[in-house]
Order: C-alpha cells, then structure tokens, then sequence
C-alpha cells in the first residue's frame, strides 16, 4: 500500500513539474519589452515577446498554486519559490503546506519529498520536447495550427491580458483541455496560469514578486531543505 501511495504522489509531483516547465517556457516566449502594448491580439504579443526573447535568462519569483480535483473536498493550496535559468533548468520550492522540491535539469525530473520518504528521479526527454514543438518553437500561425486561441484584456485580474488556448489536436487534448495565461500588460511576464484537464481537475498558478535576469546561487537549484521565503 505505502509503494502504490509513494508511486500515485511522485505521479502527481511530475504532472506538477511538467506544468511548471510549460509555464516558464511560455513566459520566456511571451516576454516583451517594459512598455505598454498598444495592440492586444495575440500576433502583437508574440511579435513584441519575440523582440527580447534571446535576452531571458533566468527569472525568479514567490508562486500560489492551487490545486482542484474530484478527489480532493476542497483546493488544495500550496506555495513557494520558483527559479529558472534557461535554457534548461527549473525549480520549485514549496514551504507550505509541507517542504517539497521539484527540480527539472534538462531531461531530468527529480522529485524530493521528506516528509512522505519520496525522492523520484524520472527522464522527461519526451515531455520536453512536445513542448517544444508545440510551443517555444512554433510561430503564431503554427500555434493557431494547434490551438484556439483567444487574447483580450482580463476582465478578472486586473492589468493584465488573458490568452486561452484550446487544444485542437487529439494528441494535446488527452493531457490538456485549456490552458490560460495571464500576462502583465506592461512588462508582459507571466502572471498566472491555468491548467483545466480532461477530468476537469483544474491547476492555478499565481506569480508574485517577478523578478527577470537576475543573478542566481548555483545552490538553488538543488532538492533538500529550500531557502528562506522571499520577502
């Protein structure tokens, strides 16, 4: 039984992962220049994103992920520390409600959970690169090949624009049924994303503090105990 549980968590910490690296790869993709747009569709937003792309090299920012499913009686809501440093390395520290690490190094994922004596090492060289065939390397109108895509100004977090993108493909839909951005209207980080699945389980989560290009301690982006919570 405590094997089937271990294994259920370390699948559900990869799918955590997995939407982790999507996120950061489209925030790289999104990131525009620090004034604000004057067009909102999204081939002005690509085009602008597009302009500074080569220049993002790490981020790092406070996260809020909340977590719906029909399993669970209510959210579950989890929080934490992300950094990334491109091109290939993501990490996620979570301080409540338990101490967890995520890591993605390339083509692998490691998983570490203390308190549940989990600690999984997986390749995710095919994730990887669905990724980035379907998103950081497709221009708009191969995005458009993949998705329906909606751009407009958010009506539900203010100062910001909300892209939502649907899957056409049958390949995309069996792990993903929406995906929603919402995207800084000056800067155009990322400020949250939305994952709605197949099940109609659902994954929110909320960016705060972004920072863009700044220096990062080699030593973040190990698993074991996180640092302390950014003020």
């Amino acid at each position: 039984m405590r094997h089937h549980t271990a294994a259920r968590w370390a699948a559900r910490l990869r799918w955590t992962a997995t939407s982790a690296f999507l996120a950061i790869a489209l925030a790289a993709l999104l990131t525009a220049q620090q004034k604000p747009a004057d067009d909102d569709s999204f081939d002005a937003l690509y085009r602008r994103g597009s302009q500074i792309n080569a220049t993002f090299k790490t981020l790092t920012a406070r996260f809020t992920e909340t977590t719906t499913s029909s399993i669970l009686t209510r959210p579950l809501v989890a929080s934490g520390v992300v950094a990334v440093e491109r091109p290939s390395k993501v990490v996620l520290h979570y301080h409540q409600p338990e101490m967890r690490d995520v890591l993605i190094d390339g083509d692998r994922l490691t998983v570490s959970w203390p308190g549940r004596h989990i600690r999984d090492v997986t390749n995710i060289t095919a994730a990887n690169r669905r990724i980035q065939r379907y998103f950081v390397d497709s221009s708009p109108a191969q995005l458009r090949e993949s998705f329906d895509i909606v751009s407009k100004k958010a009506d539900d977090r203010p100062r910001t624009y909300r892209l939502t993108m649907v899957p056409k493909r049958k390949q995309i839909r069996e792990g993903l049924s929406r995906l929603e951005l919402w995207l800084d209207q000056t800067s155009l980080l990322l400020a949250a994303m939305r994952m709605t699945f197949p099940n109609g389980d659902t994954k929110l989560m909320v960016l705060e503090g972004v920072v863009p290009n700044a220096p990062i301690d080699p030593g973040v982006f190990t698993t074991g105990p996180p640092p302390a919570p950014a003020p």
